[in-house]
């Protein structure tokens, strides 16, 4: 079933127990979810928990997630449970520190994005890249049914990030690989060989010290793969760490963790290995740039980095200027008209042409950034302006800033819900008249327009879900 080359390579890693990881690996994969407790507050009791993230949970079997609405409403999102433990490092890290700038390098489809959009709270801002725009779409639909407001989307090649010298507290870079770890699947199996081992060895070294300068002296560089290569891993944080000056960091683990230490000199990592875990393969380990205000790449030094907060009075965006020209449609009266129905801040709301948009970050942060990258998201769109009424986004449905109240609810049935989510007109029976939210289990869908004769509905027609009625609904939580 396995390569050769590799079955021989991981009998030569002494970290890894070769005959417990091969026999996992012919199991069915486990399936995991993360619950969105902003969206979700209540205890989950039915399900044994991931033993690294207090909103992470097994599930016995995969279920059809598409027959769930509350799959897409944001809830919660179906992520490995090992790469779960980015969170954990995230946290170990990074705490007592607030207003973080944050960059997820390698984020589609979302489930690292999503997990630090949660982490970093209302002062933080993550920026959420993918340089393939197809995949960043994708990334783009989960952070807005994720509805934390504070992520923008960007994609851009990691080499663009050098136009942010010194910018960003964290970088979380789950780099391309060989995918050894998800051996489970014939997909990942059919294209392993060791040339694309040694590509992607290559490519992530460049991937990695592409972005480096947009990371801030003392800073962190969080590292991970879904492979057991050591040169994919461990030998590649050694590789950094040589070639940047950084210092390798160490998290904590219970006593009797399945996790293990994985170390390459002065680095050290830590594996996720089926058989001792229930997730996947995974290796993630993290490094602090120098404070010094110069690093080292290829014997050559470098000027010092200039920290983002000198030159932000420059940088306003394309999005910014134009809304600037809007002559009436200001930022303060654009806030006027969203302040009754979301809980933004005012220094994030701009006019957009007709749109009224909630940026992930205040407005001259966030045109720093937009001046430098392609942006394919910048934050939560609240509405749009049509006869002088706003006519709300499906953005602001999602968002758990959206202002309880501003709208009349409506609640749908299961098999209703399923309905509404196939863009089939809902019932208008016992339906409020007008602009309406309509809600499952307590938790938003989306909005729909009451006009007496017909109901229109508002979900996103590019979202629309293809699954034909007859194969019932899930219920996951």
């Amino acid at each position: 079933m396995f390569p050769p080359e590799f079955i021989e390579r991981i009998h030569s890693q002494s970290y890894i127990d070769p005959v417990a990881l091969t026999a996992a690996l012919e199991e069915p994969a486990v399936t995991s979810v993360r619950v969105n407790s902003l969206k979700w507050p209540g205890a989950v009791e039915r399900y044994h928990k991931v033993e690294w993230e207090p909103d992470g949970y097994y599930l016995p079997a995969r279920p059809l997630f598409t027959a769930d609405p509350l799959f897409h409403a944001g809830v919660y999102y179906p992520q490995e449970s090992s790469s779960m433990f980015t969170g954990e490092v995230f946290r170990q890290l990074t705490a007592g520190r607030s207003g973080l700038r944050v960059l997820d390098l390698c984020g589609a489809p979302g489930g690292k994005s999503t997990h630090l959009a949660r982490l970093i709270g209302d002062d933080g801002v993550l920026v959420a890249n993918e340089v393939i725009r197809s995949r960043a779409s994708v990334l783009a639909e989960n952070i807005t049914k994720w509805g934390t407001g504070n992520v923008m989307v960007t994609s851009a090649d990691p080499s663009r990030f050098s136009a942010l010298p010194g910018f960003f507290d964290v970088i979380v870079a789950d780099a391309p690989c060989s995918g050894e770890g998800m051996f489970r699947s014939s997909v990942a199996l059919r294209e392993w060989s060791l040339q694309n081992s040694r590509l992607c060895s290559e490519r992530q070294r460049r991937i990695v010290m592409d972005s480096w300068p947009a990371l801030k002296p003392g800073g962190l560089l969080i590292y991970s793969t879904c492979t057991f290569n050591p040169s994919e891993n461990e030998e590649n944080v050694s590789w950094f760490m040589e070639h940047a000056g950084a210092e390798s960091l160490t998290v904590e683990l219970p006593e009797g963790s399945p996790v293990v230490a994985v170390s390459c000199g002065n680095a050290e990592g830590y594996g996720f290995h089926p058989g001792r875990v229930k997730g996947d393969g995974f290796f993630i380990a993290a490094i602090r740039k120098p404070t010094a205000a110069r690093y080292n790449q290829g014997g050559e030094e470098v000027a010092s980095w200039t920290d983002a907060n000198g030159g932000l009075q420059s940088g306003q965006g394309s999005l910014l200027r134009k809304g600037r020209k809007q002559g009436n449609k200001s930022a303060s009266q654009a806030f006027e008209r969203s302040e009754p129905v979301a809980l933004f801040d005012r220094s994030r709301i701009v006019m957009h042409d007709e749109r009224i948009i909630a940026l992930a970050a205040d407005s001259e942060l966030f045109g720093y950034i937009a001046e430098r990258l392609p942006v394919v998201k910048p934050g939560t769109t609240i509405g749009e302006m049509k006869n002088n009424v706003l006519i709300p986004a499906h953005d602001l449905a999602m968002s758990v800033k959206l202002r309880e109240g501003a709208w009349p609810n409506h609640p749908l049935g299961g098999e209703e819900a399923l309905a509404y989510l196939r863009l089939e007109a809902p019932a208008a029976s016992g339906m409020p008249r007008g602009r309406v939210l309509l809600t499952y289990r307590g938790v938003a869908l989306g909005f729909a327009n009451n006009l007496g004769t017909r109901v229109n509905n508002g979900y996103p027609r590019e979202w629309r879900i293809r699954m034909e009625r007859g194969n019932g609904i899930t219920e996951i939580l």
